[in-house]
């Protein structure tokens, strides 16, 4: 059982160059040493290097994104840098496309990387199948020192093994066989060109190692693993060679990443020993999950950033709940943007616990951080040019006035409905076609709603010409109001929904006053003269 299930209590140690997160053990004092102590984490500009490092067998998910955020706010908050490595050593797996789609949604995320295989760097290149040599010639430095062995053993072997060990109901394991061939056994081989991988040779005794999050932490993998794969028969290492030479190389400072490593990092320390490497400092954050606890799943769908951009999600509102669900801030408010995020980290508030997202509440952090952008004058620009996009795809056919496309139309438009719609896709909705393309309404559903269409469609007119374009919501309810006393036998709720008709040719969305200020005074003519016209038709 790994020494972090006994603690008792964790703290967060100030030194003048950083933090380390410390783990009293039960009945195990421990030991403050001040280099491990300062090593942990320096806030000295240009010392803490982050990196987050997905394999391109797939697409950014929610929770490949939560560990990016973090990494790129553990960087922004002490002077750092935020580094994106492509793990894309399993050519077998690799997905077309993914590798670019990769940096793509991080820059839309709003917390691109530093270096990266875009960006390039002076530690690069930042894809693994490009530094194949260096894990080559890192491979063989553990043969020669004795840390590692050729293997031989054919992959039909390997599959007795696991039966064998299935049969017997024990966990597969390879049996080390290979380590203790003779000198001259391995030359003959190589010299045959059998075809072999390189294994790394796994020691007893491995020391506990300090975990920001977990603290006190080890694992006995001899003990229960036989010796790891380093190098693959195809010439690409494995995950556990490969991430520990990129980060030595790269100098990566923290190691932050899912809590799923953690199992892995003491073999991960054996094999910078046998290199005689300093390691990182290792952070191992929990894992999320859905809000009933299970496990956040790809096959899910929806959980793919892609999905979210192409559903109209702010990427301000994703990196929101997935903060928001979880630990290592000083407040859990709703609204936070990446540079109070930045601000508001604090590692001591991370805990062990798995983050639970509720996807239900999406909806709300959505039109919160909307708002917000519609309040912006700068970044409402932006929400302005994306709406004006989406209208010409959805009603190219159909305009019939292009003042609808023009800036201060939809920027009128945004600001009315602010607070009431999560995002900007519900604006081309049926219930909102009114705002873009004019109604289409018969002459016989103006009747069944009253006898009056056209005095109560000049009264209308008469309404507009007078305020001419001082146009308010809360001016025009009272008008309304008013105007509705006018008539001589139709009542202020049916005046209502003729008015509705005929502004957007439907019975429910905004108030009657909010569509007629959306539209302007131009545009209630036009609607309203039409209703002049059905009515001295029929």
């Amino acid at each position: 059982m790994s020494l972090w299930h006994n603690s008792v209590k964790w703290c967060l140690l100030h030194t003048q160059r950083g933090f380390q997160c410390l783990t009293a053990v039960r009945d195990k004092p421990v030991e403050l040493h001040h280099a491990s102590v300062n090593r942990c984490c320096s806030t000295a500009q240009g010392e803490v290097r982050v990196r987050f490092a997905p394999s391109p067998t797939g697409f950014l998910h929610l929770g490949g994104l939560r560990t990016a955020l973090y990494n790129y706010i553990f960087a922004k908050k002490y002077g750092g840098v935020f580094v994106l490595r492509l793990e894309d050593t399993d050519q077998s797996r690799l997905v077309p496309g993914a590798a670019e789609s990769i940096e793509d949604m991080l820059e839309w995320a709003g917390i691109p990387p530093d270096e990266s295989p875009r960006r390039g760097g002076a530690l690069g290149p930042y894809l693994q199948s490009q530094r194949l040599e260096l894990y080559n010639q890192t491979a063989q430095q553990l043969v020669e020192s004795g840390h590692a062995y050729y293997c031989f053993c054919s992959p039909q072997r390997l599959e007795l093994l696991k039966k064998e060990a299935s049969r017997a109901g024990q966990t597969p394991r390879y049996d080390n066989r290979c380590r203790h061939l003779r000198i001259d056994q391995v030359q003959e081989k190589l010299a045959k060109g059998v075809s072999h991988v390189i294994r790394f040779r796994l020691e007893a005794g491995v020391e506990p190692f300090q975990d920001l999050i977990f603290g006190w932490n080890y694992h006995e993998v001899a003990q229960v693993e036989g010796d790891p794969v380093v190098m693959k028969a195809d010439g690409f290492p494995t995950y556990h060679l490969a991430n520990i030479v990129d980060d030595h190389y790269m100098k990566i400072s923290h190691v932050l990443r899912g809590s799923e490593w953690l199992i892995s990092t003491s073999k991960h320390l054996l094999m910078y020993q046998a290199l005689g490497w300093q390691p990182p400092t290792f952070g191992h954050l929990p894992l999320l999950m859905n809000k009933d606890g299970s496990k956040l799943s790809k096959r899910q769908g929806d959980i793919f950033i892609q999905s979210f951009q192409r559903n109209g999600v702010l990427p301000e509102a994703l990196l929101d709940i997935t903060t928001n669900c979880g630990s290592g801030f000083n407040t859990n408010r709703i609204g936070r943007r990446i540079h109070e995020l930045i601000s508001e980290f604090n590692p001591t508030k991370i805990t062990t616990h798995s983050a639970l997202l509720d996807l239900e509440k999406l909806p709300e952090f959505n039109r919160i951080h909307l708002q917000q952008q519609i309040e912006d004058e700068e970044r409402c620009q932006f929400l302005i040019k994306d709406l004006q996009e989406q209208i010409q795809q959805t009603y190219t056919a159909e305009i019939q006035e292009k003042e609808v496309l023009h800036e201060d139309y939809i920027k009128r438009v945004l600001h009315l409905r602010k607070g009431h719609i999560s995002s900007l896709k519900e604006l081309l909705n049926p219930t909102y076609a009114y705002l873009w393309v004019r109604p289409s309404f018969s002459s016989q559903q103006v009747a069944a709603l009253t006898a009056e269409a056209h005095l109560i469609a000049s009264l209308v007119l008469k309404l507009i010409k007078e305020r001419d374009e001082e146009l308010t919501v809360d001016q025009l309810s009272k008008d309304l109001k008013a105007l509705a006393k006018q008539t001589k036998v139709t009542k202020y709720r049916e005046v209502m929904k003729m008015l509705r008709l005929a502004l957007s040719g439907l019975q429910q969305g905004p108030s009657v006053a909010e569509m007629m200020v959306s539209l302007g005074p131009a545009e209630i003519r036009l609607r309203f003269q039409k209703v002049l016209q059905l009515s001295d038709a029929s």
